[in-house]
């Protein structure tokens, strides 16, 4: 990790040497004047402003520092400030103290250095902090300052419309939907992987192999080691799916290692392999994302038999004011049957988005059944207000109700009934312009009869708002 640190604060340093842009047309495209930064910024790409005529946004002098002559090396610089404000009424349904509210602070600044076409090495520092919760930050809240992605890419060019690029070093993964790997966007504290990646491309269909561990998350300064009790590994395809208009499909295989996993039947080492494939359009009017997942392997002596099925259709009526889109996600996740013997059914979302549900993060996907219909209406161009009521059971009555870490947070041992609860829920997310967007959140669960058996069983309130700024 100390070789990645001293290569990045080495390509500022030589930043400062940069020759005058030249005056030849650039290569790339830029992005739309409107258009938001990615949700990895190591999928950003600013060679397009070797053009000094593209060179019309406030930070584009950073983004684009060149080495040489003819601009194939350089340097782009970028970050992010996002100031987050959470407030909770009854946290894990009253079990946890009453909470009155709390600030979350998270940074990145990173450097991304182009040798030419077929080198690379990016960095990225991460610094999140928090500030009034009551019983302390969370394990996804604090991490005061780490290197957070810091890769070497290697391309080869296998012809005009064809590449591979090998990846070693820290990054972030994130595939589909995020339902099994996710950059955890939505906690304070997102998530990256040490290991490597193959990336093969070619028009429009995509394959990536990768084997990785994740990296931990810390509290203090540089002390985010690799987290050697787990290990993930797979591979992931993407291509266009010409029996649909506009469909695409994603296949893909990712086995997981944990030496230490705990469901409501126990805890112990855990082997488990997923097969899962993903049917999907975004083209309005009719989007649909629809994805199917088996999984088997081994939990200590027993087996592993687990799966889910989940769907998210949508339809907008562009010709009404507002431009209303209706929507409807329907999932289920197995649960475990018998937990007295030693086979285990509960899914296991491997690495999901902390906000899987909800921001408030308080169901997980694992063991329930969601119903959620939703509302989007689009105020403006760049300001949308959603509405939606989610609903939420138990797959299976033998196994318990687990949070967005996939930790278990009520055994199912203490009470038969299926049904949990539901959450109503607005969003209000304006993207006020290219760098700077604003979200507010306000949800109330309303608690069922299982968390009311099971424990204590308020219904809780979440308000959330938050203002980042990217460059």
């Amino acid at each position: 990790m100390k070789l990645f640190q001293a290569v990045w604060v080495a390509t500022i340093g030589v930043s400062l040497l940069a020759l005058p842009a030249p005056s030849s047309a650039g290569f790339g495209e830029p992005p739309d004047s409107f258009r938001g930064y990615l949700l990895n910024r190591a999928d950003e790409d600013y060679g397009y402003l070797r053009d000094p005529a593209l060179n019309t946004d406030i930070w584009d002098p950073v983004k684009y520092l060149p080495f040489n002559r003819t601009g194939s090396w350089y340097l782009s610089l970028g970050g992010e400030a996002r100031e987050r404000y959470e407030y909770f009424n009854h946290p894990n349904w009253g079990k946890d103290p009453q909470d009155s509210g709390y600030l979350l602070q998270r940074y990145f600044l990173h450097g991304d250095l182009r040798m030419g076409e077929n080198l690379r090495i990016f960095s990225q520092f991460q610094s999140s902090l928090e500030n009034g919760r009551r019983g302390g930050p969370r394990p996804t809240d604090r991490d005061e300052l780490d290197l957070h992605q810091a890769f070497l890419d290697l391309k080869l060019d296998l012809s005009d419309a064809a590449s591979l690029t090998l990846r070693s070093g820290r990054q972030e993964l994130a595939y589909g939907s995020q339902r099994l790997v996710s950059v955890r966007e939505g906690p304070n504290v997102r998530q990256s992987f040490d290991g490597f990646r193959l990336m093969y491309r070619t028009g429009e269909f995509r394959i990536d192999g990768f084997a990785a561990k994740p990296v931990q998350t810390n509290r203090y300064a540089f002390d985010d080691g690799t987290d050697n009790a787990k290990a993930l590994w797979g591979a992931y395809g993407v291509l266009p799916f010409p029996l649909l208009p506009q469909g695409n499909l994603d296949v893909y295989y990712m086995g997981v290692y944990r030496g230490k996993a705990g469901f409501d039947q126990g805890t112990a080492r855990e082997t488990r392999h997923s097969l899962g494939a993903r049917l999907w359009r975004t083209a309005a009017p009719l989007d649909y994302n629809f994805e199917a997942i088996y999984q088997w392997g081994s939990f200590g002596t027993g087996a592993i038999q687990a799966w889910t099925v989940a769907s998210d259709t949508g339809y907008t009526l562009s010709s009404l004011p507002l431009r209303p889109r209706f929507g409807l996600r329907a999932d289920i996740a197995s649960g475990d049957d018998a937990p007295a013997t030693h086979d285990l059914e509960t899914f296991n979302p491997l690495f999901p988005k902390g906000a899987y549900f909800s921001e408030a993060g308080l169901i997980g996907p694992a063991n329930f059944i969601d119903l959620n219909p939703c509302i989007d209406l689009h105020l403006a161009d760049h300001l949308a207000l959603i509405f939606d009521w989610d609903f939420f059971w138990r797959e299976s009555t033998h196994d318990g109700l687990y949070n967005n870490a996939v930790a278990l947070v009520r055994s199912g041992k203490t009470s038969a009934a299926r049904y949990i609860g539901s959450m109503s829920q607005g969003q209000l997310l304006w993207d006020i312009d290219r760098h700077l967007s604003f979200v507010a959140i306000y949800g109330h669960f309303f608690a069922g009869s299982f968390l009311k058996e099971s424990g204590p069983g308020e219904d809780v309130d979440y308000l959330t708002t938050w203002l980042t700024y990217k460059f």
